[in-house]
């Protein structure tokens, strides 16, 4: 990791955040919490791990990001505008009749979007499957599973995560992300979940724990993730912030979903510009 390389994917975490904003504002809603929270780990991602071609998005060697929880879709698609496989503009249909954009993320729709994500603690097992097909073709392709703390409720989850261990399935990493909220309140007190790095590591996985806001250490874990020379998937837990990037969001009384009133929004991107890095235009 370079300074160059922290430079380029803070800039393209700032963009996700700036073209979330911009979709929220479209409809008046969203999971805008969540896509602040998360732009530094898409930011990663896409800009600097993630081997695919965005004019193909279908590519056969293509590394696969799958959205197990959809509600994210608004941050994702600020992804795949960042890197170049949706057009810009059509950031503005977000969530409109017969948009590629819809509210809840879906394969049918969406250039990229692998799976229809939404029914949770699906995605690490369609990941598992996926990961076993490649390396049944030996393709060398990556696969990203995408979750939220809230589907470490899930039973699945714990299943899919036995058998990627079993198989040894070092071409798939799943990331979670550990920003502590659910539909029905603070996720660890719904279902408790802790010591969360020992569980995965019991169950056979390389694991790490970061600050999942904190750019460099998201590169390294990625990066380490890629060149872990052992035998097991990898995982890594990503403690978030909902909001990160606007002050005024990061300290409002946190929710599965944060209500942003109309005139908030401008108010969001205003604060996010002051903030822009230095070189992005």
């Amino acid at each position: 990791m370079t300074n160059r390389d922290i430079q380029k994917v803070a800039a393209a975490a700032w963009r996700i955040r700036r073209y979330a904003l911009r979709m929220g504002e479209v409809q008046g809603q969203g999971y805008i919490g969540q896509a602040l929270g998360y732009a530094d780990v898409l930011g990663t991602a896409f800009a600097h791990i993630m081997n695919f071609r965005p004019e193909e998005p279908e590519w056969e060697e293509r590394d696969r990001f799958l959205l197990s929880h959809g509600h994210y879709a608004i941050a994702y698609y600020a992804a795949l505008i960042e890197a170049g496989i949706i057009p810009h503009e059509e950031l503005e249909t977000y969530g409109s009749d017969d948009s590629r954009l819809p509210m809840s993320g879906m394969a049918t729709y969406t250039p990229a979007m692998e799976i229809s994500g939404g029914s949770l603690g699906q995605g690490l097992s369609i990941a598992v499957g996926m990961a076993l097909g490649l390396r049944q073709k030996k393709n060398p392709a990556l696969v990203i599973n995408s979750m939220s703390d809230g589907e470490l409720d899930e039973g699945s989850t714990w299943e899919a995560a036995m058998s990627a261990a079993h198989y040894g399935l070092t071409n798939l990493i799943n990331v979670v992300d550990v920003n502590k909220q659910q539909a029905d309140g603070d996720s660890r007190k719904i279902l408790g979940f802790e010591p969360l790095q020992d569980k995965w590591a019991s169950f056979g996985w390389y694991v790490q724990r970061i600050d999942g806001n904190d750019l460099p250490a998201v590169i390294t874990a990625f990066e380490n993730a890629k060149r872990f020379p052992g035998n097991q998937p990898r995982v890594i837990l990503c403690d978030t912030l909902m909001g990160k990037g606007v002050p005024f969001l990061e300290s409002r009384d946190k929710n599965h979903f944060i209500r942003v009133d109309a005139d908030e929004w401008q108010q969001a991107l205003a604060v996010l510009d002051a903030t822009k890095p230095e070189g992005v235009l």
